[in-house]
């Protein structure tokens, strides 16, 4: 039976902590910023945490 392999796309989007959490960067905050509000800015200067049946899905594909 064949390695399983990591998904490469997923790997450089989430991160996982050394508590098991898996975070990812939110979007929007790159592009347009003039436009968007200073509390919506500063949210997506967070990370953000991956939790349920998602979670489950991007660990199977994270392991290697």
């Amino acid at each position: 039976m064949p390695k399983k392999k990591t998904h490469k796309g997923i790997a450089k989007r989430f991160k996982k902590s050394k508590n098991g959490k898996l975070t990812h960067k939110k979007s929007g905050y790159v592009h347009k910023r003039t436009k968007k509000k200073p509390s919506n800015k500063r949210d997506a200067r967070k990370d953000k945490e991956v939790k349920g049946k998602t979670k489950k899905n991007l660990e199977k594909l994270l392991s290697s």
